[in-house]
């Protein structure tokens, strides 16, 4: 397993194995946790020996990649949704600081403050907070305490999902019964194409310029400048390259979905994900099993802060529970599960396409703004502040 070519390829099926599952189980066993207990499986039976990755071009053009996909994420929701679902944003945060707050306080007093800070970035995010996280841990020498955050990511969507979609059922049986009609929906697609529009004349670079190669140029351009500053200013190029994505996007740097419009988002998670598992390597399996009460814990008080500052955020904004909570929730799952579950969900529920279409536009919208502010930003801003405390 020397090659490269041969080492990515036996990763690539083990995370297409987990796209498998995702996809039949439409996103209830998560693809991290396949990928994540399977590689720790396969390393530990001898099947896959422990300097695997580090012949693999795709660990290092993962690491690569990570400045970019956070630049990358600044650009996923134009500026404008953001401001028109304030209250989504305001919900979405609550629920982080709710959860941010319990786990600090309660977790160091039944463990240590350091199991805590591991766990909390990944708890409210996604695959870069782990990556933030895992990368310090490291570099202080505790490799061990990787298992948290790698459970907390591989488990979280398991929870979060299924939560999540039991309270959009109940809005969306709401929004049929009140608000689906031919003339809501066909309103909803004219909105929606008139968006599309304004983003697409507001860029800075003229259309025929804009080609996978040049648009990945402006992401690492992006990056760069974001670590560039993060060696000078001592604040973690993270925060860094999340600011200049969210900045370039709103003056018309950058378009939006970046790397999904330069035909490159699949390759540059897949190298991410390879990145993520080398953390993993020195992981045996008694770390594995005594970590676990952390993590379970962890996730029970987390989880618990998530629903309670959702709950109370949307009380005091005059929300909907059932909106709002799934809202919070996002910070377990974010994207591509919330727009998974708004799909699923809109279609069990519809009777037919127009419902369909109603309802998905109805939720999509809120769902994606709080994917957007927890795991998008708020959990780098999380992962990216308290790790430096350790």
């Amino acid at each position: 397993m020397s090659e490269p070519v041969v080492t990515t390829m036996l990763i690539l099926i083990l995370i297409g194995v987990g796209e498998f599952l995702s996809i039949i189980s439409r996103a209830r066993i998560p693809m991290l946790l396949v990928v994540t207990i399977g590689y720790l499986v396969l390393l530990w039976t001898g099947i896959f020996p422990k300097n695997m990755l580090s012949s693999s071009a795709m660990s290092a053009f993962g690491a690569l990649m990570v400045a970019p996909l956070i630049v990358h994420m600044g650009t996923l929701v134009p500026f404008k949704l953001l401001k028109s679902q304030i209250k989504s944003v305001v919900i979405a945060l609550s629920g982080i600081v709710a959860a941010v707050i319990l786990v600090l306080t309660l977790i160091p007093i039944l463990f240590d403050y350091a199991s805590a800070v591991a766990g909390i970035g990944p708890l409210t995010g996604g695959t870069i907070a782990f990556v933030l996280t895992a990368e310090k841990l490291q570099e202080l020498s505790l490799t061990s305490l990787v298992t948290i955050p790698a459970l907390v990511i591989a488990i979280q969507g398991m929870i979060g999902m299924p939560l999540a979609a039991n309270f959009l059922r109940r809005h969306a049986k709401h929004v049929k019964a009140t608000t689906c009609t031919e003339a809501a929906m066909e309103a909803a697609a004219d909105t929606d194409d008139e968006d599309i529009d304004d983003e697409k004349n507001k860029s800075w670079i003229p259309k025929q310029y804009q080609t996978s190669m040049l648009l990945l140029l402006q992401l690492f351009v992006g990056g760069s400048l974001a670590i560039v500053l993060g060696n000078l200013t001592g604040v973690s190029y993270s925060l860094w390259a999340l600011v200049i994505g969210i900045l370039g996007s709103v003056c018309g740097f950058y378009n939006s979905k970046m790397l999904e419009r330069s035909n490159s988002f699949g390759i540059a998670m897949a190298g991410l994900i390879i990145y993520t598992l080398g953390a993993m390597n020195d992981i045996t399996p008694s770390m594995f099993v005594g970590y676990i009460p952390i993590v379970l814990t962890t996730m029970a008080v987390g989880v618990f802060g998530i629903i309670a500052g959702g709950v109370l955020a949307s009380k005091l904004l005059k929300w909907n529970l059932n909106k709002g909570v799934p809202v919070a929730l996002t910070a377990l799952f974010g994207f591509p599960g919330d727009y998974l579950l708004c799909e699923e969900v809109s279609r069990s529920v519809a009777d037919n396409d127009i419902q369909q279409k109603t309802i998905f536009n109805e939720i999509l919208t809120p769902m994606l703004v709080g994917g957007f502010t927890t795991v998008t930003t708020a959990s780098i801003v999380v992962a990216s502040v308290l790790i430096q405390t350790l």
